[in-house]
């Protein structure tokens, strides 16, 4: 089927308690990895792709990839622009055919955040795509991505936020790093509750890599309707490749050793929606 966009997906997740899972790709053998698991899990996905990861290969290759494959599934595929952190690459991702797109104004003041979401809604508001915005600062560093955490999302601007830019979904701060964590990290899921109680909008949970299955399942009880991960997909494609490399030093078609990297970011999706309770959602 056509690609599609966030919209409806979160939506439903939002009435039916459980979240959708957004998984950031770098690759081809990635994206194929990611929507295989959905396929066999039968539940809704969003391919991510990150500034950096289309500075690599163009916003078009992406699209182009993933629209490509989307076309060959029975299941719902939105693709996402992760991070966006301008203006103009958010009109580029847009224009290319990114269905669904984010604006990451936590680096902003406040003021500035809702200037500058309000205006890439007003721009995707006439093709009906849907925007993510993140207010508050989570954590760590992927990417050229950079955050001391420090900023946790508080429920009345969160509510204000909302009114003002009239974003689709909102990317909570509430204890989450981006990267690899270091410590446990300690979910403020009261916090979670509060903004939940102040928004109508689906909320996304940002550096879920590492977190465990409890605090994610705990964190869609209360509000989370979306949850990204990246590094651990990263780690699990390149752990697949060097391993297939030391088992056959003298492999040299690429084929040989991506398919384990492939094989390792499908069964490792295939877990993460077990725990969403996306499965059969499709």
């Amino acid at each position: 089927m056509p690609l599609c966009t966030t919209k409806e997906m979160l939506r439903k997740a939002q009435s039916g308690g459980y979240a959708v899972g957004a998984f950031n790709v770098e690759n081809l053998e990635m994206m194929q990895a990611v929507i295989l698991a959905a396929r066999r899990a039968k539940a809704p996905v969003i391919l991510q792709t990150t500034p950096s990861t289309v500075r690599y290969a163009s916003l078009e290759s992406f699209f182009a990839m993933a629209e490509a494959q989307a076309r060959e599934e029975e299941i719902p595929i939105a693709i996402h622009l992760d991070h966006g952190n301008s203006f103009e690459l958010a009109m580029q991702a847009f224009r290319c055919g990114y269905t669904s797109i984010m604006i990451d104004g936590s680096h902003e003041a406040f003021n500035n955040n809702i200037a500058l979401t309000k205006a890439v809604v007003a721009a995707c508001s006439a093709a009906d795509i849907p925007v993510e915005a993140e207010l508050g600062m989570v954590g760590g560093k992927e990417d050229d991505l950079e955050g001391d955490g420090g900023g946790y999302t508080e429920p009345d601007k969160a509510a204000y936020f909302i009114e003002q830019t009239k974003a689709a979904s909102l990317a909570v701060a509430i204890g989450t790093a981006h990267g690899v964590y270091t410590s446990v990290p300690r979910l403020d899921l009261k916090r979670l509750e509060e903004i939940k109680a102040a928004v109508d909008v689906p909320l996304v949970l940002h550096g879920a890599s590492g977190l465990s299955d409890g605090s994610i399942k705990e964190s869609i009880k209360r509000g989370i309707c979306k949850v990204n991960f990246a590094t651990e997909l990263r780690i699990a494609y390149s752990d697949g490749i060097k391993n297939a490399l030391k088992q056959g030093p003298d492999v040299f078609d690429p084929k040989k050793y991506n398919e384990e990297g492939r094989r390792r970011v499908q069964d490792l999706v295939l877990n993460r929606m077990e725990v969403l309770g996306c499965l059969g959602k499709a």
